[in-house]
Formats: C-alpha cells, structure tokens, sequence
C-alpha cells in the first residue's frame, strides 16, 4: 500500500509539472476586396517600362483587423508591370496594367497573393478602368490642332513676307503659306505620337485584395521603431519629367 501511494504520488508530481498547452494563436484576417492605400517609389511609364518591369510601392495608412493593426503605414509592396502599349502617331492611346504581388510587414514577415489596382492619383491626367484595371493616357488632339494652326500661322506670314519681296500679292503669298505651313505642321503631327500613360513616383493608387491574406499575433510582434510614421499631406504630383520628389516626407523614429 505504502508504495503504490508513493507512486500515485510520484505520477502526480509530474502530471502537475508538465506544461499546458498553450491555446492557438489569434488570427486576424483581411477578406478578399479590402482596399490598401499606397504610395509609389518608382515612376512607371508606357515610355521607359516594358512587360516585366518591377513596381515598388508602400503602404501610406494602417490597415486593422480584429481591432489591431495587422499592416503598419511603411510596409513594402511589389507589384509587376503586365502589359503595356505605346500611344499611337495619328491614333490609339498608351495603355498600362499594373499587378501586385507581395506585401513586407516592417519585421519581414512576407504575404505573396495577387492584387489589382482599384483607383489611381485623382490628380493625374491619365483615366483608369475600375473593371479592367487600365491605364489610359490623355488623348492629344487639342495640342494636335495647336501645331497644326501654328504651322499655317507661321507659313502666311513668312509668305506674305516673300510676296512683298517679289512685288507678288500678299494675300497670295500668305494664301501658299499658310497652306505650306499647315501641312509642315501636320507632318509633324503624323510622326509624334500621342501623351505616354505614366504612374508618377509619390503619386497615391489602391490595392484592392483579390483574396484571402491571414497573420496571426507572432506575424503582428512590431519591435519598437519599426513601424514609421508618415505626415499627413500628400503635396503636390511629381512632374513627370522627374523633377519634382514625392510629397509627404515620411519620418523613422530617431532617425532625422
């Protein structure tokens, strides 16, 4: 009897040190159609880009699920240029779709998923198809008609100019040149081609998720002074020669 006890004991002992288990990590989900605010760290253009070509982008406003930030302002997204197609000389505009491909959390934690673009910049010149997520640039014929009236405005004077000289009527000089002019200018017009579609670096689009992303509470474990905060205020859009820097400075916490 004594040993048996001792036993039951000795079981007891170690059943009550063992560890519990410990209960499953909460998961925080973003459900396919959650729309992500980013800002763009390079400039793609129908240009310069080709089919292939990288986006790098950032999120510029924290996203939360389950009452937590599950994707801080700062965090890294890459997309991919998947089509793009020159403006045309006398017609067609340029066209560019763009693709999102992964999301970097500050702490490295990596989500790879497929994502669409749902609104670009409401300051760029470019139009945007919610539906099929192009890119359009302008269109030109103002600026076309511009140089081809410019062209026959400048040929009358020059030929009433020479009518003058060679004691020809005027009105007929002018008459040949402008006609001269019109068609230089419209020659012109035939060999440029029409405005490229351009996302400018420090201009604002949205993500929208096409599906399901999930992190959990080690996915969310930020240490301090990894998440950075940006100023409210977006500035003006960057030019598109590339001049301008993109607006809203962002801030690292004790970094100037």
């Amino acid at each position: 009897m004594l040993f048996r006890a001792a036993s039951l004991f000795a079981v007891s002992l170690l059943a009550f040190g063992q560890d519990e288990p410990k209960p499953a990590p909460k998961t925080y989900a973003l459900d396919p159609g959650t729309k992500i605010p980013l800002g763009l760290l390079n400039s793609v253009s129908t240009k310069h880009s080709v089919e292939g070509d990288r986006v790098y982008l950032e999120t510029v406003f924290p996203i939360m699920s389950g009452g937590r930030i599950v994707i801080p302002v700062g965090s890294n997204v890459a997309g991919t240029v998947t089509s793009v197609k020159r403006p045309g000389r006398v017609k067609g505009r340029g066209e560019l779709y763009v693709r999102f491909d992964s999301l970097i959390l500050p702490n490295g934690v990596v989500r790879d998923f497929r994502a669409r673009m749902g609104t670009m910049d409401g300051r760029a010149a470019e139009s945007f198809d919610r539906k099929e997520g192009k890119i359009t640039s302008e269109g030109n014929k103002t600026g076309d008609a511009t140089t081809i009236a410019a062209g026959a405005s400048t040929g009358a004077v020059v030929g009433s100019i020479a009518g003058a000289m060679g004691q020809g009527s005027r009105l007929g000089g002018a008459g040949i040149g402008a006609a001269a002019g019109a068609t230089a200018g419209l020659i012109g017009v035939l060999l440029t081609r029409g405005p490229d579609a351009v996302l400018a670096k420090g201009s604002t689009v949205e993500m929208v998720l096409d599906r399901q992303i999930e992190f959990n509470d080690d996915d969310l474990a930020f240490t301090p002074g990894a998440v950075r905060v940006r100023e409210t205020g977006t500035g003006p859009l960057p030019s598109r020669r590339g001049s301008a820097t993109p607006g809203g400075r962002r801030v690292i916490p004790g970094v100037m």
